[in-house]
């Protein structure tokens, strides 16, 4: 994603097991604040996928996966706008690294991101 800010956070458990947490639209609620439902016909997502989200405030919007380079990054955009970029980074055999992008116009958005961070690493404690 060009002209983005990131936001990330070292994880102790297994890059796969992240990945598959993060593709996975039956668990977005769960950590994503800005995603209370999910719409899509499938459990995981993959390139080209689209679907629907219903946002905290009750609005459902159209999503279509932008990049999908599986097991390391994919974004999409939401109400046909570029949105998060989610990256996963293997640093070690249960360890690695999560990052979340986001255009760089959409700084504000850091403090979900944030969030969804520390919601994703208390999903695998508790795993």
């Amino acid at each position: 994603m060009r002209s983005s800010i990131t936001h990330t956070r070292t994880l102790h458990t297994s890059a796969d097991v992240v990945w598959h947490l993060i593709t996975d639209t039956q668990t977005w609620p769960r950590w994503g604040p800005s995603v209370r439902s999910v719409d899509f016909p499938e459990r995981y997502i993959d390139a080209g996928a689209t679907g629907r989200i219903c946002t905290p405030f009750g609005l459902w919007l159209p999503f279509a996966i932008h990049t999908f380079d599986p097991p390391i990054y994919w974004d999409w955009k939401v109400g046909g706008i570029m949105a998060t970029g989610h990256g996963v980074q293997a640093i070690g055999p249960d360890r690695c690294r999560l990052t979340f992008s986001v255009p760089a116009w959409g700084v504000g958005y850091g403090v979900v991101c944030r969030a969804a961070l520390s919601r994703i690493e208390r999903l695998l404690e508790q795993a």
